[in-house]
């Protein structure tokens, strides 16, 4: 799986000359229709040949029909109902090969991008559809922790509280028993609190991006009041669950069924945040020209747009200005400009940089009314600058 390093070090990747040239490509397997499995590879060899066409490649890209032919072999050998997604990432001029496997998408399909920088949208938006979480298995005795990464699943930590063993007697009048069982709930809660702390220090040392619990609904309660404030926050559900028979990949269905009904509520804060703060000229930006002004400037915290957003754009070659204005030499130093057929090729790789978020939503009538394009803001610059000379 990729990190968050290697996405950055992809986004900084450029072209410097018409003979290189920057090849991506996403495998997405399909369920067979025949026997034979092989629809893939017949995509894959499609794709390739017309790329070739279209490129009409020369002896100085044979670098690049080096990386096509390999990407094919490559396909040659996924197809079937056990492979897995990837994604390649291909400059043999600059000796670039990269490959990562991605989680299943089932609206995603194969696909092929050559262009001056690699095609990361999809990569960008997998951190967001897919953060790093841990599901914590809790009962009165035992806790079990494990991780979900992509479409990954591991155990990190398993422990047992050693609880005492009551004996025959209640003792005179049950004065034992009473005691037997405040000492036992004493030992359940010394338990809870000992979970509670291994996640707060999880949390500290940046191990996770959500937390799901599965835990009894009546032991839930009791276990919830001794999470720290810090998980509390990470905290994106919690669903009924006996230890003793949930296996991990129950427990893994389960939590992401939570993660799903959390990020699409997520999104749609997202979105109304960006369409109200535009209204009311506060954190929030509509259409890509205030987009990519508000992205120039540093204020963006996160873009929001569909999945399949494109629109032309020109990038100065010279200090690399995006305008959404075809125009021939740029405004901001008066160099030539170049004509990017889709501004995402630019605007992501730029995202992916400057650690702003990007998140892919489903086409809807409000964003599609703004140009199916936004952004929440960390601060306004104009709002800032208006209030200094109010103040001055």
């Amino acid at each position: 799986m990729i990190t968050r390093e290697e996405l950055r070090e992809l986004a900084s990747f450029e072209c410097r000359d018409d003979r290189e040239l920057a090849i991506s490509f996403y495998f997405h397997p399909s369920t067979p229709q025949d026997k034979s499995h092989r629809e893939e590879v017949i995509l894959a060899k499609d794709l390739v040949s017309k790329t070739l066409r279209e490129l009409q490649i020369n002896d100085h890209s044979r670098h690049a029909t080096e990386d096509l032919e390999r990407i094919l072999r490559l396909a040659e050998n996924l197809h079937g109902n056990s492979a897995r997604a990837k994604a390649v990432f291909a400059c043999g001029a600059r000796d670039v090969w990269q490959v990562f496997d991605l989680p299943p998408v089932a609206s995603s399909s194969t696909r092929l991008f050559v262009n001056r920088r690699f095609h990361l949208r999809p990569m960008a938006a997998v951190f967001s559809e897919y953060p790093r979480i841990w599901i914590a298995l809790v009962d009165r005795q035992s806790a079990r922790l494990l991780e979900i990464q992509f479409a990954q699943i591991r155990e990190i930590n398993e422990f047992t509280a050693a609880l005492s063993r009551r004996g025959r007697s209640d003792g005179y009048a049950g004065y034992n028993a009473g005691h037997a069982e405040r000492h036992s709930e004493d030992e359940v809660r010394r338990h809870y609190q000992r979970a509670a702390e291994f996640l707060k220090q999880a949390v500290e040392r940046h191990q996770f991006e959500g937390l799901v619990i599965g835990c009894h609904d009546v032991n839930w309660p009791e276990f919830e009041s001794q999470l720290h404030p810090y998980v509390r926050k990470r905290l994106l559900g919690q669903f009924p669950a006996d230890l003793r028979s949930l296996t991990n990949d129950e427990a893994k269905t389960e939590a992401d069924r939570i993660r799903r009904e959390v990020l699409q509520r997520h999104h749609q804060e997202l979105i109304q945040e960006a369409l109200d703060g535009a209204r009311s000229k506060g954190r929030g930006v509509t259409g890509l020209r205030r987009v990519l002004r508000a992205a120039e400037l540093g204020e963006v915290e996160c873009i929001i747009m569909t999945p399949e957003y494109s629109a032309r754009a020109v990038e100065c070659t010279n200090c690399g200005h995006v305008d959404s204005h075809m125009v021939s030499y740029c405004p901001a130093c008066g160099r030539k400009t170049r004509e990017l057929s889709d501004v995402c090729e630019s605007l992501v790789p730029t995202a992916i940089r400057n650690n702003i978020g990007l998140v892919l939503v489903p086409p809807q009538e409000e964003l599609d009314r703004v140009g199916n394009i936004a952004a929440l803001l960390r601060f306004r610059s104009d709002r800032n600058t208006n209030e200094l000379l109010a103040a001055s």
